[in-house]
């Protein structure tokens, strides 16, 4: 890293501390109202505003730039929100009275069984509790998540993760060949895996995604296969007083050799349409995720 970049990274490191530490004397639910809206303000004069619109626009062509400014608009409090509550996460997975969680005949159903699964859900709402919720709820598991490359950010965040977790269990791991090991050395000793699939990934297959042919990582589906793995989804969305409610679904099952993985992975896709179309404020549309 050159010392120009350093520099850079240190000072929206330093940046972020110091707005956070402003944010001390408020209670939580000012504090979330103040940072969701500076971070809606400060999106409009970003880059990404109208990749997100761009994005908007080809998952709603009907709607009007009215209504795909607000959607957007909100995706930049969410993302705001989930910015701050990483800075408490180990608390607000055992907040009770702000995270609901559903489908928990499901949970049930699983644990009882007591065989591996696959987990999968976006980047929605803040997806960041979705692997200590597991953990605390006796599910041990291993996530794969892309490291961010403003390196305090990213050692940062993978502190605040892994201080949520309940126990040594459960492992995060960036992704790569490592973490392709580490994953399947879990499922062989019987733990769980965790993936967002919703974004791009340059070296999966084009798979239709709203009406388009979109890169999309199915590699997890070949291990679904080979280890008999159900496939579990995990809606998670905010609501509109900032708590969280997380429902887990009705899994699925990927043992017909007659169904191929771009098959199961446009069944996957459609569920996944169906959670942005129905919470399209919670969603990061920031991604390029048709480029």
């Amino acid at each position: 890293m050159n010392l120009l970049l350093f520099i850079r990274y240190f000072l929206e490191f330093l940046i972020f501390k110091i707005i956070f530490f402003l944010l001390l004397p408020f209670s939580k639910k000012l504090s979330l109202k103040l940072i969701s809206n500076l971070f809606m303000f400060l999106g409009k004069f970003s880059k990404y505003n109208e990749i997100a619109k761009n994005n908007c626009r080809i998952v709603f062509p009907n709607l009007d730039e009215k209504e795909i400014t607000k959607i957007i608009d909100n995706s930049w409090r969410n993302l705001g929100c989930n910015l701050f509550e990483i800075t408490f996460l180990k608390k607000l997975v055992k907040e009770k009275n702000t995270i609901e969680i559903k489908g928990l005949d499901i949970v049930e159903k699983i644990k009882k069984e007591n065989s591996p699964v696959i987990f999968f859900s976006i980047h929605s709402s803040n997806w960041e509790i979705c692997v200590p919720i597991l953990d605390n709820s006796g599910f041990k598991v291993g996530a794969i998540y892309r490291h961010i490359n403003n390196k305090f950010f990213d050692n940062y965040i993978y502190k605040q993760r892994t201080e949520a977790l309940k126990t040594k269990n459960s492992f995060y791991t960036p992704k790569g060949k490592v973490s392709a090991k580490e994953i399947l050395e879990g499922v062989i000793k019987n733990k769980n895996i965790f993936l967002l699939v919703d974004q791009k990934d340059s070296a999966g297959n084009a798979i239709d995604f709203f009406g388009k042919k979109v890169k999309t990582q199915t590699g997890f589906l070949k291990i679904a296969r080979k280890y008999n793995l159900k496939i579990v989804p995990m809606k998670n969305i905010r609501l509109p007083n900032n708590n969280l409610q997380i429902t887990f679904e009705q899994p699925l099952l990927h043992d017909n050799n007659e169904v191929s993985d771009e098959k199961k992975m446009i069944e996957i896709n459609t569920i996944i349409e169906k959670w942005i179309r129905h919470n399209p404020d919670n969603w990061f549309w920031q991604h390029k995720r048709f480029n």
